[in-house]
């Protein structure tokens, strides 16, 4: 980057960065940490790249900590917070107020959806669409090809504050898709392929290339025109 083009991101407030000459970054945006940005990547209003975890926010100004890593060609629309310690690949698209806590590792070709919540330690793939007003629990697996619809629920607690429980969320497996208003209970594991229709609540394993209807969830057979990779881009 050229000195004149560091001038004129002076009031972004930025720790640390590298961004390149094809990046726009908007003069709200406030990055935070060792923050990397490819290229022809554009960043909107008010976001937070970097964002200290809860152990360096006494001392952040001081503290010399990995920001967010993310790839060329990414688009980062308004509100959205990406915490320190994040990875993200190439072609990354957000909608509005996205929140990706720390410890997250994202593929290519991913959509998150406006208003979606990843609470972190989560390991996304790539060519993968989670759509909007989603929530992803602390350790969570989706793997590529996955389609998530809105107001999708996964869980990570099996007793939420009854008893203790080691919080794992669910495994989302290669090309299966989770239908919009459904809930995925902790430690479930999705099938390649399988199909969660909207609304169904998925308390158990759901075995590859299946259907999951209703609540609980029943399993039936996934009909054939069905059985195809989802048609996502890569």
């Amino acid at each position: 980057m050229k000195e004149n083009d560091k001038e004129n991101l002076k009031d972004f407030n930025i720790c640390h960065y590298t961004v390149l000459m094809t990046t726009r970054i908007h003069e709200t945006a406030r990055i935070y940490g060792d923050t990397k940005i490819g290229e022809n990547s554009l960043v909107m209003e008010n976001v937070i790249l970097g964002y200290p975890t809860s152990d360096l926010l006494k001392d952040w100004e001081k503290a010399s900590f990995r920001g967010v890593e993310i790839g060329k060609n990414a688009t980062i629309r308004s509100g959205t917070v990406i915490y320190c310690n994040v990875k993200i690949g190439d072609n990354f698209t957000t909608g509005h107020n996205v929140v990706i806590r720390e410890k997250t590792k994202i593929g290519d070709n991913v959509l998150i959806g406006t208003n979606t919540v990843i609470e972190g330690n989560t390991e996304i793939g790539s060519n993968v669409s989670i759509q909007s007003n989603v929530f992803i629990p602390i350790n969570s697996i989706i793997e590529d090809f996955v389609f998530i619809g809105p107001n999708a629920v996964l869980t990570n607690d099996k007793y939420p504050v009854r008893k203790k429980y080691p919080l794992q969320g669910p495994v989302i497996k290669k090309g299966a898709t989770v239908g919009a208003n459904s809930v995925i209970l902790p430690s479930v594991k999705v099938g390649e392929g399988a199909f969660i229709a909207a609304g169904a609540v998925v308390t158990k394993n759901v075995p590859p290339w299946s259907l999951a209807v209703g609540s609980p969830a029943r399993i039936l057979e996934l009909p054939e025109d069905l059985r195809t990779l989802n048609q996502l881009k890569k």
